[in-house]
């Protein structure tokens, strides 16, 4: 049984990652100024896991223990997209408005329902020091509660179809959304070829910053053309909160 606080934060969670187009965070907050990170956690008691939390993210990811780790079995279907959303602080697509998703993360035997996709630029997750032009944070929920992201990282390249439906409906107007018709969208086609990736746990890392997430990073990043990379630069030039100490966790990578 989850008590008190944990139940709490679980309940947070849970409802972020499945957050409707409408929903809006309760206690407005910005990446920069008087109600930017260094800001989150007393902007709200909701907040305070921003200030105090042990295990946040984003993090670098260096000196990575090497494990046999399980596969990662993405169950991801074409399916239509109803809104295309610009929340004020991203694009995102949101699944839980399409009852019935198929589209699915299943790791060590656990199924994660995919919930929720954005975007961000630059890269929040760094590696080895280095972080990259964009990524793309594809949340997804247990049928036990339990949070699983996964980061594809996002490097100048070839443009990628794909991402290509979005920008074309991508809001202009904060805070809008703009319904769509008669476009489907396969997030595994947004997903690299190769199966390595690192493992940690931490956070969301936009507010409340509930913990408890299970964050798979993808050792293969995609490309993106420089067209591309620049379209979202124009609505969210920086929309990353800055890298987070790792506390003592211990970082894993795929054999």
């Amino acid at each position: 049984m989850i008590r008190g606080s944990a139940a709490l934060g679980l309940a947070v969670l849970m409802a972020w990652a499945s957050a409707s187009p409408r929903a809006q965070w309760k206690t407005h907050w910005s990446y920069t100024g008087a109600e930017g990170e260094s800001h989150w956690g007393d902007l709200d008691p909701a907040y305070a896991a921003c200030k105090n939390g042990k295990e946040q993210s984003p993090i670098d990811i260096r000196h990575a223990v090497s494990e046999k780790l399980p596969a990662l079995e993405f169950e991801y279907k074409s399916e239509p997209l109803k809104y295309l959303i610009n929340n004020g602080y991203t694009i995102r697509v949101n699944y839980h408005d399409a009852p019935g998703s198929e589209s699915a993360l299943v790791v060590g035997g656990e199924r994660y329902e995919l919930t929720q996709l954005h975007f961000h630029r630059p890269s929040e997750e760094y590696v080895d020091g280095k972080s990259y032009p964009m990524v793309l944070h594809l949340m997804h929920q247990s049928s036990h509660g339990k949070i699983a992201g996964v980061a594809v990282l996002l490097k100048a390249g070839h443009a990628n179809a794909e991402v290509q439906k979005l920008w074309d409906h991508m809001p202009m107007n904060l805070s809008g959304e703009e319904a769509i018709a008669g476009v489907e969208i396969d997030p595994a086609k947004m997903l690299p070829s190769g199966t390595g990736y690192y493992e940690y746990m931490g956070s969301i890392t936009a507010p409340p910053c509930t913990e408890g997430v299970t964050w798979f990073v993808l050792k293969k990043p995609v490309e993106l053309s420089v067209e591309q990379i620049a379209a979202f630069a124009k609505l969210y030039p920086h929309d990353v909160r800055g890298l987070q100490p790792l506390n003592g966790r211990v970082v894993k990578v795929s054999q």
